[in-house]
């Protein structure tokens, strides 16, 4: 049985961004790099759920991601002092009021318990940048263990709009990202169920049904690490009933 986590609405700026042509980025203030939204304690609740009860399916770390993967949460961290809805010190008080302790030893379990935002790391290796680490509570169709370790073409071989021209594009976009400038695009679809773990094998891809109840949108914003160099590729989910 689906488990029905609902965003009142798919905020307008989604809507328009994701009728966008690919790869369609646009710039966005370092304060609004992550979303805090009407669903932020249920997202959370199952995202540390699903950490505590199927890590393996939800999060992956390449031997030498490590280094990014820390760097992730420090910056996550710095992000939310600034922010008016967090506190942070040696714990972090949350919006909703948890107080979340800040464990280095595991940086992805902490930051299951603060941000709403799956976080995926891409670290250049050769020409092209390559998925290694995640965490991914809520994927929409897709399967980390099967992504791990690819390069942008390997991961996106599925999705038929992504073809070689705007592959090598996006490969572009990765390229020229600043510190400190992140960008974003959005998606937006229709499902049939509410589930936000939407977990499928590149050999059993979603159908496509008539009956959709819900739009799905993805918020996906780039943001690059400047010490280790890698791109956090963050992605914030909104479900919500169709119109």
């Amino acid at each position: 049985m689906a488990r029905e986590i609902l965003q009142s609405r798919i905020p307008d700026d989604q809507r328009e961004a994701a009728a966008a042509r690919l790869p369609a980025m646009r710039p966005v203030d370092m304060a609004n790099w992550l979303v805090v939204d009407d669903a932020y304690a249920e997202q959370i609740a199952y995202k540390v759920h699903l950490m505590e009860t199927s890590r393996d399916h939800v999060c992956r770390t390449l031997e030498g991601a490590e280094p990014a993967v820390e760097e992730l949460l420090d910056t996550i961290l710095a992000n939310l002092a600034d922010r008016p809805d967090f506190t942070v010190a040696d714990t972090v008080m949350c919006p909703d009021g948890r107080v979340v302790q800040i464990d280095r030893s595991d940086p992805f379990m902490t930051l299951a318990q603060l941000v709403q935002e799956d976080l995926c790391l891409m670290e250049k290796h050769g020409d092209e940048h390559v998925l290694t680490a995640a965490i991914l509570g809520f994927p929409a169709a897709w399967t980390l263990a099967e992504k791990i370790g690819r390069p942008l073409t390997g991961i996106h071989i599925p999705v038929p709009p992504y073809d070689d021209n705007v592959a090598k594009r996006v490969q572009r976009l990765f390229d020229g990202i600043q510190p400190g400038r992140a960008i974003w695009r959005a998606n937006l679809h229709t499902y049939a169920d509410p589930e936000l773990h939407h977990r499928r094998t590149e050999n059993d891809p979603r159908p496509y049904v008539d009956e959709a109840n819900f739009e799905r949108s993805e918020r996906q914003t780039l943001v690059r690490l400047p010490k280790t160099g890698a791109v956090v590729f963050s992605i914030h989910t909104c479900m919500a009933p169709k119109p």
